[in-house]
């Protein structure tokens, strides 16, 4: 009798082994409803995880363009500095969600993604509002082993890591650069863990960066992360909106828009934070 591999969750290798759905298949349904839908001519794309920053960006751009059934999120197009940049919201949280839609905007064409968001802090020097550009995540999640081989660290791409860092200086943005922790356990994060990992340097939990970083390194897209710190895990306190968030994540936008297309400051880094409201995106697709 034929005795049967033992049971694992995740085989030995899986990241090598082909896969048994294919991206393009995403990109052959989308143009099968939206002939000719691309992104091949975009500078790239900013995934953004919270709604007050879309709305925002938004209203700075209010001839973004709604492109509806293109991806598991809302996808708009809008020009800045003369070139075409997609905007990805409504992502859901954590790495799998990132993951899923990092692999459709590249089956679509996309030519690199960076992801703008909140983070926690590790270190209470860091305080609400200031800004950490991600020079590598410690893979504490789950989706990273399905694209990599075994390692602690997921690593972004370093010409773009450092076309955001460029870009943050020219908005006259005061930026950390440091490593994050991304988790998929939000309410499991333990403070043995925050200190462990705050006295090997590592700056911010957050829960997307190794899961874009594992896609960009398996489809050899260029990914980016930064992060505006929201609160801190160390020495909690009850959680307070703070003025300075909303500023810091505009400044994340503009830097992320200026690092696709261009160096140097943009007329839209000088935009005050604003709340608009937000228009609920279309059921049908929008094929523009």
């Amino acid at each position: 009798m034929t005795r049967r591999p033992a049971l694992r969750t995740t085989l030995p290798g899986k990241h090598a082994m082909a896969a048994a759905i294919d991206p393009a298949e995403h990109a052959t349904y989308v143009r099968s409803r939206c002939p000719g839908a691309t992104l091949a001519h975009t500078a790239g794309a900013v995934l953004v995880h919270q709604n007050s920053l879309l709305r925002h960006a938004l209203a700075a751009h209010p001839a973004a363009q709604l492109r509806t059934g293109w991806a598991s999120a809302d996808l708009h197009l809008l020009k800045h500095r003369g070139q075409t940049v997609a905007l990805c919201s409504g992502i859901g949280a954590g790495a799998p969600a990132t993951a899923l839609v990092t692999e459709q905007l590249t089956a679509l064409g996309v030519p690199a993604v960076i992801s703008i968001g909140t983070a926690a802090a590790l270190i209470p020097a860091l305080r609400p509002g200031d800004l950490v550009l991600c020079e590598k995540a410690l893979r504490g999640e789950g989706t990273s082993r399905h694209y990599l081989p075994p390692s602690l660290f997921a690593h972004p791409d370093p010409q773009l890591t450092a076309s955001l860092a460029t870009a943050l200086s020219g908005i006259g943005a005061t930026w950390t650069r440091g490593p994050a922790w991304t988790t998929d356990a939000l309410y499991r994060e333990s403070a043995a863990e925050a200190d462990l990992y705050a006295q090997h340097g590592i700056l911010t939990v957050e829960m997307e960066a190794a899961g874009l970083f594992a896609v960009g390194h398996h489809r050899h897209l260029p990914t980016a992360a930064a992060f505006a710190t929201a609160d801190c895990l160390v020495n909690r306190t009850p959680r307070a909106d703070s003025p300075r968030l909303g500023a810091a994540l505009q400044q994340l936008l503009v830097a992320a828009l200026d690092a696709f297309t261009g160096r140097g400051p943009s007329p839209d880094a000088a935009r005050p934070y604003t709340v608009v409201p937000h228009h609920e995106a279309e059921q049908e697709p929008h094929c523009g």
